[in-house]
């Protein structure tokens, strides 16, 4: 079966993935970011190494750990590694925006481009990366800024690997999620702690509103689905002869993608802002 390395699996989406990779026969390694979360899924089998994508140096030394435990082969890249940073544009630093690109983006592309050096040289050449985007890579939501930017440049990124990497037989591929059940938001509203100010902002009734959604228990919005869900489609990008370029998954992806075709953007703004409205009642 194929070497597969997936980052992100403490919990969520990566975790749900190594585990049923790992069940099918596949030969994992799944990446988190602590002690406890390591042992945790070694105690499972599965074979696990600690990565920060904030640290250039540390992901130089793990990609040679897992090239070495692969045995000079990887087959597959999932990166799934992410957070979002809520609060409005105007509220958010030069850091905090720097913090979340280097994360969803300047660490995950860092981690890639070390994947397909090796991948066009390694014995069996090529291989399938496979980045896990968002239905917010297609449309921007209101307070989800710094999480929407990074997203969409992934997606620019990822579009023009696409091209860029025609001949060399490694694919690119896109998955789009709408809500998931998983710790997303938990840790989402652990970075507004962290990095808004909400008290002196022009947004403070909004931001009241929006904690509510943050700490609330269970699915926060229409149409979730399980972790599982994108599992299904990371399985289709990873087996079939010809991986899709873009995976949507739950029905708001394919909405709001279907939307932005066909309506003008201010009629699409005002749909999105009747959405994040309700979710602040």
């Amino acid at each position: 079966m194929k070497n597969v390395l997936i980052t992100g699996c403490s919990t969520g989406i990566g975790y749900s993935a190594a585990v049923i990779l790992h069940k099918k026969g596949y030969n994992v390694i799944a990446t988190v970011r602590t002690d406890q979360d390591e042992q945790h899924i070694k105690e499972l089998g599965i074979k696990c190494i600690q990565l920060d994508l904030d640290n250039s140096d540390e992901i130089k030394l793990a990609f040679d750990k897992i090239i070495e435990q692969f045995d000079q082969q990887l087959d597959v890249l999932f990166n799934n590694a992410a957070y979002g940073q809520p609060g409005a544009v105007e509220d958010l630093s030069r850091e905090v925006l720097r913090k979340q690109f280097e994360t969803n983006v300047f660490g995950t592309q860092e981690l890639t481009n070390l994947a397909i050096a090796h991948m066009r040289h390694q014995q069996t050449k090529g291989g399938r990366i496979i980045y896990n985007s968002s239905v917010l890579g297609i449309i921007s939501m209101a307070y989800r800024g710094a999480y929407n930017a990074s997203k969409y440049a992934l997606e620019g990124l990822a579009d023009t690997l696409r091209q860029e990497l025609v001949g060399s037989d490694i694919s690119i591929s896109l998955i789009e999620p709408g809500p998931i059940i998983s710790q997303f938001r938990a840790n989402a509203f652990k970075q507004y702690q962290n990095n808004i100010n909400a008290e002196n902002s022009a947004h403070r009734v909004t931001y009241k509103a929006m904690e509510q959604r943050l700490t609330k228990q269970g699915p926060s919005a229409p149409f979730t689905l399980p972790p599982e869900a994108v599992v299904t489609k990371l399985l289709h990008a990873i087996e079939s002869k010809r991986a899709k370029p873009r995976y949507y998954v739950t029905f708001p992806t394919y909405l709001f993608a279907t939307l932005k075709r066909v309506l003008p953007h201010l009629a699409l703004d005002w749909v999105l802002m009747k959405v994040s409205r309700g979710e602040h009642r």
